[in-house]
């Protein structure tokens, strides 16, 4: 009953149409104004702003051409070594000399190179088939350094060839030097197995470490080259280290995606 007679009572009396009615307070109006601030902001940017993204991956520097393993065609020791770590070969160029019991035999190169690995040494018994060296395949000391990367390959088909690259060079210091730059130039058509990386990086424990999380694509990044820095190549820093990068050294990268709108997230 109480309300009933609230009701009756506000029937009976007149309305209090002559007071004035105050919609917000001047702390209400600031905060709804910046809320439409906000609100345009974010829809502005929604529609023109963009998101881009990062793709990281490891992978090694080298001349794009591969390198093989060098196995001895005979058993026996080794008594001469005729080539050394670095230094470049012809193709057919003695590498060892090995004394076997039909005389001494001269194993040699399959083709041009640098030799990047030596495993024999003198006094090393080495059978037939048994690795005795690594060489990097080089047509000649002016070929340009390109990067071999190893990407996931449920992540491959995100990144597009001319792609920009960042390389953090292991033999560099990043915090002094900065990062190499590149650009995608290729991008493999399938994953590769193991077996694979390491026939083309004559490497088992790289081949190892690249496919650990399963057969990666491998992607091609061509380096930017300055004709200012010592090493020939473009860094993030202004000329980068002062000496030159050697082939076979490992690098990681990192692939700056395509940037996305985010409106394309919300749309169906």
């Amino acid at each position: 009953m109480q309300f009933r007679q609230q009701a009756l009572s506000k029937l009976q009396s007149p309305e209090e149409l002559d007071l004035p009615v105050r919609y917000a307070r001047p702390q209400g109006l600031l905060v709804l104004a910046v809320t439409v601030v906000v609100m345009v902001a974010a829809s502005v940017w929604a529609v023109t702003g963009s998101i881009s993204s990062t793709l990281r991956a490891p992978g090694i520097l080298t001349h794009g051409q591969g390198s093989y393993v060098l196995q001895s065609p005979v058993t026996g020791q080794v008594t001469r070594v005729l080539a050394e770590e670095g230094k470049r070969l012809a193709a057919g160029a003695p590498v060892l000399k090995v004394r076997t019991d039909q005389g001494d035999k001269v194993v040699r190169s399959i083709a041009a190179g640098r030799v990047t690995t030596l495993v024999a040494r003198i006094g090393t018994v080495v059978t037939t088939g048994a690795d005795v060296a690594t060489v990097e395949r080089v047509s000649g000391s002016d070929d340009p350094l390109l990067a071999m990367l190893y990407v996931p390959a449920d992540s491959a088909a995100t990144v597009p060839v001319g792609a920009s690259v960042d390389l953090t060079v292991q033999s560099v210091p990043t915090q002094e030097y900065g990062m190499l730059r590149g650009r995608v130039k290729a991008i493999g058509r399938t994953a590769q197995s193991e077996q694979k990386i390491s026939g083309f990086l004559g490497d088992k424990e790289l081949a190892g470490q690249f496919s650990k999380d399963g057969p990666p694509v491998a992607v091609l990044v061509q380096l930017e080259r300055s004709s200012t820095s010592k090493s020939g190549y473009k860094w993030s820093s202004d000329g980068g280290p002062p000496f030159a990068l050697d082939s076979m050294t490992v690098a990681d990268g990192a692939f700056h995606l395509a940037e996305q709108r985010p409106i394309d997230w919300l749309l169906p």
